[in-house]
Formats: structure tokens, C-alpha cells, sequence
């Protein structure tokens, strides 16, 4: 999805030699593996192409950009399939971990029915944290952005206003009846990251049924963090109060940024700051605030 985040790229790779060599043989089901889903982005070697592609997913009719164009045939292939494991990887140092769906619900924001079904994946593939909240998040960055912006003047803010940002792979399975997990497998360039997609992808094979081999044990000792909050960057003198890292914990009061015009933004109560984007352009989701769950709140209904 992501042109920089090539861990997925490589496990891919390799458990398709795995597949040619005879050491993995598929028993059941069919799947389907895309090494590359943003050929523009990988040759450039960055995030996006023309944009991110795993913000605002959806077919069109009338294709504006490079991503408007794989999104015309990543969606099709997406609805031909029951289950999604997505790769990625982050730019700061963090262990692995996974980001879960919502629970069971019948809402008109992610209505969902498959919760048991995801989590039962995710607790398989080797990782121990878990974070869920993403659409909900951004549904408040969205409402905040269309109260600050007013009518969208350029393609950038329109799509940062959309009702839907925030859909990407993973919210696009759940909308079509599918379920999935978005795997973060570490930073872009450890060489343990691939390693990590790797073992995942023989472990979500293994759980399914589809291919021989060992069926995983659920993870124990997780953590769970729900993301409560996003924050956007407004302009391009914001600062960070240091240099952040996915998963640094927040006391209440903490100072975590200031913005141009001096305001302080404090967390508001303990917590965690998750995905710090020191490169975000103005307009841009910055950083994420998540507090801690305990595991019972977020084991399936």
C-alpha cells in the first residue's frame, strides 16, 4: 500500500519461493498475494503516488489520480476474497503489533459482524499489542477538519473532509462482508521486519486451515489500546516537544507539541502518543493519543 513500507513486499516474496520450492504447499481455499499494491509509490520509493491510497479507498467512475486507478482493480480483487491480512510498517522503532476492527455492531459509521472471527486471526499472527479505534478516530479529525476548512478548494482538503477518510484496505474488507488485520511488522528498514510479515503470513495460513503446517497458538500477555483521539497539523512551524515515538507514554498535562501561534497541547489524560508523523504537511493528521484497555473490554462479545 504504502511504496516505503517494503517488509510486506518481502515476506511476500518469500513465501512464494517457499510455494515454488515445495516447502509450503496450499491444502485448501484459494489465496491471493500482492506484493506491490502501489507500483508508483514503491518506484518512487515513498508513502504515496499521487496520494495515500490507504486513506480514501473506494472505486470510481471517474478516476482523478494514479490511487483513484489501483483502487479500480484492488477493490474488485478485495471483494472476490473473505479475508485480509494487510502489511506495513512505521517509521519509528516500535515492536510489531496489529490493529483490530470494531466489535460486532449494526452503526452506520463501521457496522461489522465478524469480530470473534477477526481477533482470532489477529491473536495468532506472533504479536502481542493490539490497537483498535481507528475509523471512529477519524471521524473526529474529519468533523474538526470540515468545521475548520469550510468548502474544500483544493483535491487534498477534499479528500482530508470526506465523510469516508480513513478507509483504506482493512475498512474496505469489513464494508464488502469481509474481515482483516492490518499488521505493522516494525520499522521500515530493520531487516527484522520482514522477517516478521514472513512469520505472519505462514501464521495466518496456518490458522485458517489453508496451508500445512503447525496451527499457532493464540498470543498471551497482550496489550490493548484503543486510539481516542488525531491530531492534525496546521501549519508547518507545529513542533513536536521532542522526538516521539509510536507507543511513548503520556502523563495528563504532558506537554506533547506546540503549536505556531504558541498554544500547548497537553494530553488530556494518561495515556499514549501513537503514530508521530515528524513530516505531516499542514492539513495533515500529526499524531494520535490512545489509552489502555483492559484485555476483557476488547476480547470478542
Amino acid at each position: 500500500m504504502h511504496g516505503n513500507e517494503t517488509c510486506g513486499t518481502l515476506g511476500i516474496r518469500r513465501v512464494l519461493a517457499d510455494i515454488d520450492a515445495g516447502r509450503l504447499a496450499i491444502l485448501a481455499g484459494t489465496v491471493t498475494f500482492v506484493p506491490v499494491t502501489n507500483p508508483l509509490a514503491y518506484a518512487k520509493k515513498d508513502r504515496s503516488g499521487d496520494r495515500n491510497l490507504n486513506r480514501n479507498l473506494a472505486p470510481t467512475a471517474n478516476p482523478v489520480d494514479f490511487e483513484d486507478r489501483v483502487a479500480n482493480w484492488l477493490c474488485p480483487l478485495l471483494a472476490q476474497h473473505e479475508i485480509l491480512l494487510d502489511l506495513h510498517s512505521t517509521r519509528a522503532k516500535n515492536p510489531a503489533f496489529a490493529m483490530l476492527g470494531p466489535f460486532d455492531n449494526a452503526g452506520t459509521l463501521q457496522p461489522f459482524g465478524q469480530a470473534k472471527r477477526e481477533r482470532a486471526l489477529a491473536l495468532a499472527l506472533g504479536v502481542s499489542r493490539f490497537v483498535d479505534g481507528w475509523l471512529e478516530t477519524y471521524a473526529k479529525g474529519v468533523e474538526r477538519r470540515n468545521a475548520r476548512v469550510g468548502t474544500a478548494s483544493t483535491r487534498a482538503q477534499a479528500l482530508n473532509t470526506d465523510p469516508k477518510y480513513g478507509v483504506g484496505t482493512t475498512e474496505y474488507m469489513r464494508s464488502i462482508g469481509g474481515c482483516s488485520i492490518t499488521l505493522e511488522c516494525g520499522q521500515h528498514e530493520d531487516p527484522a521486519s520482514p522477517d516478521v510479515a514472513y512469520a505472519a503470513i505462514h501464521r495466518a495460513l496456518a490458522h485458517l486451515g489453508l496451508a500445512d503446517g503447525p496451527v499457532p497458538a493464540p498470543v498471551s500477555g497482550a496489550e490493548y489500546l484503543s486510539l481516542v483521539d488525531v491530531i492534525d497539523r496546521l501549519d508547518a512551524n507545529d513542533a513536536f516537544a521532542r522526538e516521539w515515538s509510536s507507543f511513548n507514554r503520556l502523563a495528563q498535562g504532558d506537554l506533547s507539541a506546540t503549536r505556531a501561534d504558541g498554544t500547548r497541547l497537553l494530553a488530556p489524560e494518561d495515556g499514549f502518543i501513537v503514530f508521530p508523523d515528524h513530516k505531516a504537511l499542514p492539513g495533515n493528521e500529526w499524531f494520535y493519543l490512545a489509552r489502555p484497555r483492559l484485555e476483557a473490554e476488547l476480547l470478542p462479545r
